[in-house]
């Protein structure tokens, strides 16, 4: 089977999804893609250091099509650092569900 046609086509689409795209125009980020362990470090290349460089971004996360706990914890740790150091992070977009229970529940506690 791994030589068909649909086998071929499923390892192309799991390639696909595992991507992760981050674009930037000023302080707006826009992430697109997959948000996991295997492509962590883009994200966190990405946003390293950045409230040294600014007081307030944006972060659209409307094209995420997947996280794992790894980036949740990534998002979560972007947030932490905000509040720590006083400055403004703003997660804008549905995204995926995982991201919005985890917060969902960080709310509640």
């Amino acid at each position: 089977m791994i030589n068909s046609p649909l086998a071929n086509t499923m390892y192309n689409l799991s390639h696909i999804i595992m991507n992760l795209e981050i674009t930037q125009a000023n302080n707006y980020f826009k992430v697109k893609g997959a948000l996991d362990r295997k492509n962590l470090h883009v994200f966190q290349k990405e946003f390293r250091n950045i409230f040294d460089k600014v007081n307030a971004i944006t972060v659209s996360i409307e094209h995420l099509t997947s996280i794992d706990r790894f980036g949740v914890k990534a998002i979560a740790e972007l947030h932490n650092e905000a509040l720590v150091r006083n400055k403004q992070l703003s997660i804008i977009g549905l995204g995926h569900g995982n991201l919005y229970n985890h917060f969902k529940s960080e709310e509640a506690a």
